[in-house]
């Protein structure tokens, strides 16, 4: 059974980079299924909307590390139970754009560094332990520095400040959040992916062949 994630702050490339995976493995034969988080189209998302459309606070410092991370965890108890066991038990090879880690990105960033480990350790005993999610085979983080990843969005939206959510209007949060994963993916075992060259993006190709080839040593494509 196989789970490969990607992280990233937003507008790190996610999405992109799941559909060139996907691409990839079924070439080589693979059975894959793509899930992204959050899953908007399931009703499981409601109470994670009303927290990123600013319903329960116009900060995200207005709802606790804690809090929102039960929200985001209980969307993910309830896609792998509907949508996704199955085919993973099967042996489909399952890759996520967001899964547990985005959780310490964007939440273990409300915390004080002191605080952020006792955070973690019950982030994994909820999520992992007692909802029973399956943990990551790899997990990947696509290094995008705030300045890059802020022009991204702005790109996605067309400059509507209206469309982003509670995170993405608030640059000093979103730069925290790229801080806490840098500092605290390499003692978790996510994979960095470097995706930025001299203030620019690298290719989709380029960026791909990095999460490939570590695919390729635990699949052996």
């Amino acid at each position: 059974m196989y789970l490969f994630t990607i992280e990233g702050t937003d507008g790190s490339g996610k999405a992109t980079q799941l559909a060139l995976l996907k691409e990839k493995l079924e070439d080589k034969g693979y059975s894959v299924m793509t899930i992204s988080f959050p899953n908007y189209s399931s009703r499981s998302s409601g109470p994670v909307k009303m927290y990123l459309e600013g319903e329960l606070g116009r900060k995200p410092s207005d709802v606790s590390a804690y809090a929102a991370s039960a929200l985001f965890a209980v969307d993910r108890f309830a896609s792998y139970k509907k949508n996704w066991e199955k085919p993973y038990k099967e042996g489909t090879v399952i890759i996520s754009d967001r899964y547990v880690l985005s959780n310490i990105i964007h939440q273990a960033s409300k915390l004080s560094i002191e605080e952020r480990k006792s955070y973690i350790d019950w982030l994994y005993d909820f999520e992992y332990k007692k909802l029973g999610i399956p943990v990551p085979t790899l997990s990947f983080f696509l290094d995008v520095p705030p300045d890059v990843s802020s022009e991204n969005v702005e790109k996605r939206y067309f400059g509507d400040e209206a469309k982003k959510d509670i995170h993405e209007r608030d640059g000093e949060y979103m730069k925290i959040c790229y801080d806490t994963a840098k500092e605290l993916f390499p003692r978790l075992g996510v994979v960095r992916v470097e995706c930025v060259r001299d203030g620019k993006m690298k290719t989709r190709e380029e960026i791909n062949e990095i999460i490939f080839s570590e695919i390729e040593k635990i699949l052996g494509v």
